[in-house]
């Protein structure tokens, strides 16, 4: 058997919201959101929750970050979103409170099953529990439980559930050691 994109159906995904809601989010996002002549923080956490996302006190978003679906979207209070962070939140995206997502992180809901002919949508959701720390340019895959507090190093590629405190580096990210935080 052989990969045949020609066979490629979507119709089991809806992403949620009327094409009228998803068309109004792409120009928003291009013009204020992705934007990274657009320095106001405050303002893209407005538009996104005016469009379903879900976001918590003292966010701090950064320029140039692209969300594909706010309304799959929610950040918990005090959190920093880095600059250029692409969420392709085709099922949800739920951070918890002071979480850190450095530059250029890739949070991924969507895959792809390799296993069927027609190359069959996959989605997943990802969930970012308290205190956890992404670094930069670091992947998230679908599906994957980042646990409180734990670390994910720079470049790193996630493809399983980490443990509370632990500090994950590679592709895949393997348990490194335990992260103590000081007074």
């Amino acid at each position: 058997m052989e990969t045949k994109l020609s066979k490629f159906r979507n119709a089991s995904y809806a992403p949620g919201r009327r094409f009228l809601t998803r068309s109004i989010w792409f120009v928003t996002n291009v013009l204020f959101v992705l934007n990274p002549l657009n320095p106001f923080s405050q303002l893209r956490a407005i538009l996104l929750k005016m469009l379903g996302g879900k976001i918590g006190q003292g966010v701090v978003l950064k320029p140039s970050i692209n969300i594909k679906y706010p309304w799959n979207l929610e950040i918990g209070d005090n959190s920093w979103i880095g600059e250029s962070v692409l969420f392709d939140s085709l099922d949800k995206i739920s951070i918890g409170s002071n979480v850190c997502i450095s530059q250029g992180a890739y949070l991924c809901t969507g895959n792809h099953d390799y296993t069927k002919e027609a190359f069959d949508l996959i989605v997943r959701p990802i969930v970012i529990e308290d205190g956890v720390w992404v670094g930069a340019k670091a992947v998230i895959c679908p599906g994957v439980t980042l646990r409180s507090h734990s670390v994910i190093t720079a470049g790193s590629v996630v493809t399983k559930d980490t443990e509370p405190y632990g500090i994950y580096q590679g592709n895949p990210a393997q348990y490194i050691r335990k992260r103590v935080i000081a007074d």
